[in-house]
């Protein structure tokens, strides 16, 4: 049997997303080996734990809410995490997104944060779960929550009315030591 060209346009796509979806997935579930194996100076926790005075390597001890570098979200609805990031020192809501390459930010968030961009900035394209969007790419001086504070991070500002939430995505969490999630918690690190 033939298949017409809309179906098989229609079977290209949603093998493309599920493909993209079980790559999201291996990368939530092994981030912490993917991130060893892709960082040159990747050493093992052993050398990073503390140690007592007899040189044994100290027991772990739980994160708390926060503590440090150390920032714990609790899943919100339907399993997302939100938080209340500082961008270039502006208080935004964000929802952090494992799924998503870059920052993405709304274009009213932007503009709260500083970062303002035209009509000719909007140049590039990209994907999102309802199609294609027009987005200007940013660096954005500084992101914190709490007291985790990572610096210039590549972003993306999308059209007015495009976005409803500003998203913390990857280009974020891979500047942090860990992100990890686990029984409804995400624990950042940095």
């Amino acid at each position: 049997m033939a298949l017409s060209p809309g179906t098989r346009t229609a079977l290209g796509e949603a093998a493309s997303w599920l493909g993209a979806g079980a790559v999201m997935i291996a990368a939530v579930v092994y981030f912490d080996e993917l991130k060893a194996a892709v960082s040159p100076f990747a050493r093992p926790v052993q050398e990073h734990a503390p140690r007592t005075a007899s040189g044994q390597v100290a027991p772990h001890k739980p994160a708390r809410r926060s503590s440090g570098n150390i920032v714990e979200l609790t899943a919100g609805d339907y399993g997302h995490y939100k938080a209340n990031a500082r961008i270039n020192g502006s208080a935004i809501d964000v929802l952090v997104d494992t799924g998503a390459s870059f920052v993405a930010l709304t274009y009213e968030d932007a503009e709260r944060a500083g970062i303002f961009v035209g009509e000719a900035d909007f140049k590039y394209k990209s994907r999102t779960a309802n199609g294609f969007a027009r987005i200007a790419l940013v660096d954005i001086d500084r992101i914190s929550i709490d007291d985790i504070e990572v610096r210039n991070v590549r972003a993306s500002v999308h059209e007015p009315g495009m976005l409803h939430v500003t998203l913390l995505g990857m280009s974020f969490l891979s500047k942090l030591e860990r992100a990890e999630m686990r029984n409804g918690r995400m624990i950042l690190e940095n």
